[in-house]
């Protein structure tokens, strides 16, 4: 058995993480995303480009039929579990960092999002879920004309949306 060393300073180190994690757990949830229902929250980037929105959550040691991806009305949800390890005999675990059981995460969709044309794919414990953009959501030129129609020429200018 190792001796530990109370140190009082290291204590006062610690006391900001353990005031944001007291005052998180109290903070109210945002309402276009819930977080996590389960154990633990995988990381997830969420990116916007011109033709679609891109959903990557990381999940290391998940293989592909660990993971359920479901699209119900507007909402986008995540879940898996990751199963922890047993002891056996001859081994003991000394420190055990990584989170262990169920997660979900929902995400509401914008209206944009073309939701027959989701897909998601795995690799490399990154789920990537594509969101395509619908074609009426995308940026279009639009022509606008001058003139009242008294017999002056018409000005044509090219607007592009953003």
């Amino acid at each position: 058995m190792n001796l530990v060393t109370w140190d009082p300073y290291r204590e006062l180190g610690n006391l900001p993480s353990r005031f944001n994690r007291v005052l998180g757990a109290l903070a109210p949830r945002e309402r276009d995303e819930e977080l996590s229902l389960g154990a633990w929250i995988p990381p997830v980037d969420i990116v916007e480009e011109k033709e679609r929105i891109l959903l990557t959550a990381e999940l290391p040691g998940f293989k592909e039929n660990d993971i359920d991806v479901q699209m119900e009305g507007s909402v986008l949800t995540l879940r898996g579990e990751r199963k922890s390890e047993v002891e056996k005999e001859g081994r003991t675990f000394h420190r055990m960092e990584r989170s262990y059981g169920q997660f979900v995460r929902s995400f509401t969709l914008p209206n944009n999002v073309d939701r027959d044309r989701i897909k998601a794919t795995f690799a490399n414990g990154l789920l990537q879920v594509e969101l395509p953009k619908r074609e009426e959501a995308k940026p279009r030129q639009i022509k606008i004309g001058s003139g009242s129609g008294n017999g002056q020429k018409k000005e044509t200018i090219d607007v592009k949306a953003k």
